[in-house]
């Protein structure tokens, strides 16, 4: 099988193109911009601007449009670059297939396939394209989402002979025939659906936009996203924040307009305070503070694939991981064989390091003994890797398990290679995780020979002879299965059957096994995976350990990581076991009993997919927030029933990336900790923004309440109170969405799902601050007046004030229970700047002709600009007390 050549794969692509369907556009500049008029609150605000044009107010009529446009520019380039930096992370964790290039099979990005590719799929592969299939095995794919149909649909090869005869060379070859419906296309498979069971290889037809799901793909692109369940909250929140700012407003009008006060003025006064009070741009700043975190979780290896994953974390409680590869390194290595006659044989070596050696029991080398070659031969024919040598390099494709095997046959002192091509396969047993075995019939000396590896407790079932065609002692093998995985060991076993037919048909042929023996192999924690699961028992996240390993493996290993001391693991058959009772028609056992059983162990082992979904059930309904980790096509399950499903970027199959949320660029479990501590800080930081949106809208009521209640006039001119809007809120509420780590984030307990973001406390500390703003303000106002100064002397003073407040009440954002002593000061650059931005853009204000006319300002002396910030910072005293009040009495 030579496949195309380099070059004329790179001719084709050339000539057709990259395998990709048109992506639904992120919205262009333009359409952003005119995206922010569309909002009632706009509406109203050039309803106003028109209104005060036909009044003979020109220039508030102009400046009313100026500010829309500034802000609207402002909201442009904040949603312009959040939605490039979501853009931009489709692309981290590509997509690859199996190819055969220049008559080696590589993996490829799926971008790079071309028309006459010859392309290998597995279970959970994801269909790169549409594919005329050549050979296949035991083929069953899900195109539910290309047909509507639930039921996986049988596969069979056909024609295959087309294929030989071309001497193993693609072709550009189509055998699709378009006027049978694609239900009945039983030899093709379909670009964008899975792999659900089975092997098979085929040959591209249709890659990008010529494929069936490309022939449909404005359909799929012109579908609106969905919008995650906080910013839906926040929006409804604002929305009821609105109503209630309404009605306050409609009361200050009527109360304005009978004391006899300018038509025009209270008309504006209205609006001014309505657009200045109401929190429209918050779902805009929270898109921004979700982006953000997508990025900063993106730099540390987590992928986020559902915006709703962003927020969720930070309630998770619970996190199932899967230990080979998340909690371990994932490089397998034998280290122990054991034969039925008790004989042990100790392998040196890691990884992919061929110089090791096999030694037995008095250290000789076992090159040659003719006791174990049988086992070295048996895990090298039941084998779906490849190793091969590339510029001096040993490299591998394919698991981790098969590869060691590989590996420990180089080590004997014979040649992997020349053992698979001299012992041709006749037919095999993919590896499935329900079966916990595989096999291939080779043809040895011209006789079919069946070989097979797998849990040792599958292979019992199989197997009755010795090597020495005795009867096998199961207790024994047991018994040294037991020893191995008692110290951490992986182990499996391997057998062999010489047949009497020609092999086509190995699944009949699972009796009468010859039991060779057993190897122990290590994959070693990863290193940071102790520190991770301590980081989330502090952050009160428990965390349980879900493998298909022997209870004792899962056991020593859990005792290594910290995870846990004594408790055996509750086991897979366990699992069914009770889940039987509880299904029974006597309900033999309730779902209540079931959950506290299950709540006892965080170790379960021999664990099956289906087994794992309902370990996952049980916990939702303990009230636990799950976060599970995947990577096979059987995780799909889980990861669906999960709150947050996690996916493997390295190991995982595209069904399980397609069923995720997050994916874990590293397969690392600290990253799924460090995920965590990201989601937090991302909820932190909105809740950091909507106090700041909000308090300060209410600071400015309060003013006018103050006011209008004492029968002053007004403290601020409408065009002010747009000026206070833009100059303050149109760069500090989303420089607080940069808002770096306080450092507590995993040592507090997770916030409930359904807490809101407008709690109590949030309440609190709205309530507090606003007023505080609002009296001072107001007695600034009043001062001034009572000083013989003019109203428009006063409302230059007080506008100076309420700029100055929230400049300084960005810093009392920036964390509701830390101190503002204990941050670090230049810990936000964007906030540091946004705030002086702020600050020098009013000053610039005052000293500039047109601008201070239109505005009714006039600049201040450097004390007067003292003792008005003197003022402000009353705002950080209150804060704070608040802030140690709080610490001493929790809420």
């Amino acid at each position: 099988m030579q496949g195309l050549s380099t070059q004329e794969a790179q001719q084709r692509l050339q000539q057709y193109g990259v395998n990709k369907l048109p992506d639904k556009a992120p919205p262009s500049a333009p359409v952003i911009f005119i995206r922010q008029f569309k909002s009632p609150f706009i509406y109203v605000l050039l309803a106003a601007a028109i209104v005060s044009y036909f009044l003979g107010q020109t220039i508030n009529s102009f400046f009313i449009l100026l500010v829309l446009f500034l802000n609207a520019f402002i909201g442009t380039i904040q949603e312009f670059s959040a939605a490039k930096a979501a853009e931009a992370l489709k692309n981290m964790v590509p997509f690859h297939a199996s190819v055969y290039r220049d008559g080696t099979i590589v993996r490829l990005p799926t971008e790079e396939l071309v028309p006459g590719d010859l392309v290998q799929l597995v279970s959970g592969d994801k269909v790169p394209a549409d594919i005329h299939l050549t050979r296949s095995k035991n083929l069953i794919v899900d195109e539910s989402m290309l047909t509507g149909e639930s039921q996986p649909q049988q596969k069979a090869a056909s024609d295959p002979l087309q294929y030989e005869q071309q001497g193993g060379q693609s072709a550009e070859y189509n055998s699709q025939d378009d006027s049978h419906p694609i239900t009945e296309r039983k030899d093709v498979v379909f670009a964008g659906t899975i792999v659900t069971h089975g092997r098979c290889e085929g040959i591209v037809t249709d890659t990008g936009v010529n494929t069936e799901i490309g022939h449909i793909a404005h359909d799929v692109t012109g579908t609106e996203d969905t919008k995650p369940p906080l910013l839906l909250r926040l929006e409804k929140f604002t929305v009821r924040i609105t109503y209630s700012i309404v009605i306050l407003i409609v009361i200050l009008f009527l109360i304005t307009l009978a004391r006899g006060d300018d038509l025009s003025q209270v008309f504006l006064m209205g609006v001014a305070l309505a657009v200045s009070a109401i929190p429209e741009g918050l779902p805009a700043a929270i898109t921004v503070a979700l982006a953000i975190g997508m990025r900063r979780m993106a730099n540390k290896g987590v992928i986020v694939r559902k915006l709703v994953a962003v927020e969720s974390l930070g309630s998770c409680t619970y996190i199932a991981s899967d230990k080979t590869g998340t909690l371990t390194v994932n490089e397998m290595t034998i280290r122990q064989i054991a034969t039925p006659d008790g004989k042990q044989y100790s392998v040196t070596g890691e990884g992919l390091d061929l110089h090791g050696e096999i030694k037995d029991e008095s250290g000789q080398l076992a090159n040659g003994d003719s006791g174990i070659k049988p086992l070295i031969i048996a895990g090298t024919l039941a084998n779906e890797s490849t190793l091969e040598c590339v510029d001096g390099e040993w490299s591998g494709n394919g698991d981790h398990v098969d590869l060691a095997f590989l590996v420990a046959c180089n080590k004997y002192g014979l040649d992997h290679r020349q053992i698979l091509n001299s012992n041709q396969e006749i037919s095999n047993i993919p590896y499935e995780s329900e079966n916990a075995y595989s096999a291939s019939v080779r043809n040895v000396d011209g006789l079919p020979t069946l070989f097979i590896k797998g849990s040792v407790e599958k292979l019992l079932e199989f197997s009755t002879l010795a090597p020495d065609n005795t009867p096998l002692h199961k207790e024994a093998v047991t018994q040294q299965m037991q020893q191995m995985a008692k110290q951490g060991y992986r182990v499996m076993g391997l057998g062999y059957k010489p047949l009497q037919n020609d092999g086509m048909e190995p699944q009949q042929e699972l009796c009468n096994i010859v039991f060779l023996g057993i190897v122990g192999m290590l994959d070693p924690l990863r290193p940071q995976v102790q520190e991770a699961i301590a980081q989330c028992r502090e952050a009160d996240i428990q965390v349980a350990m879900v493998t298909g390993d022997h209870p004792n493996t899962a056991q020593a290993i859990a005792k290594e990581m910290g995870l846990q001391q004594a408790d055996q693991p509750l086991t897979g058959a366990q699992i069914s076991a009770l889940s039987a009772l509880v299904d029974s028609p006597q309900k033999a056992m309730s779902e209540e009993e079931f959950d506290r059983e299950v709540a006892k162990h965080h170790v379960f082992a021999r664990v099956e997919p289906r087994q794992k979904k309902r370990l996952v059930d049980s916990l939702k309904h303990q009230g636990e927030f799950v976060a599970v980790t995947g990577d096979g096509v059987n995780d799909a399950p889980a990861l669906h029933a999960a709150h947050v499903g996690v996916a493997m970027g390295k190991r995982g199959t595209d069904v399980a990336r397609e069923s995720s949320d997050l994916i874990i660029t590293d397969d690392n479990f600290a990253s799924i900790v460090e995920g965590v501590k990201q989601g937090r800080i991302v909820y932190n930081n909105i809740r950091k923004v909507v106090f700041l949106l909000i308090s300060t809208g209410a600071a400015e009521i309060t003013l006018f309440i103050l006011s209008i209640l004492m029968g002053l006039p007004l403290p601020l001119l409408p065009i002010q109170l747009l000026w206070l809007n833009l100059v303050t809120n149109g760069l500090q509420d989303v420089a607080l969405a940069f808002e770096p780590e306080e450092g507590n984030e995993l040592k507090r307990k997770p916030r409930h799902p359904d807490e809101p973001v407008f709690d109590r406390l949030m309440i609190e500390r709205v309530i507090i601050n606003a007023i505080v703003m609002g009296c001072l303000a107001f007695a600034v106002f009043k001062v001034q007046l009572s000083l013989g100064l003019s109203i428009e002397a006063a409302r230059n003073i007080t506008l100076l004030q309420m700029v100055l407040f929230e400049n300084i009440h960005v810093f009392n954002s920036r964390s509701e229970h830390k101190s503002i002593f204990k941050q670090a000061f230049l810990g936000n650059p964007f906030l540091i700047f946004g705030m002086f931005a702020a600050q020098a853009v009013h000053i610039m204000a005052l000293y500039t002709d047109g601008i201070s006319d239109i505005l009714q300002l006039q600049p201040v002396t450097f004390n007067q600009w003292v003792e008005l910030l003197g003022i402000a910072l009353i705002l950080i005293i209150v804060d704070e007390v608040h802030k140690l009040w709080r610490k001493h009495r929790p809420l």
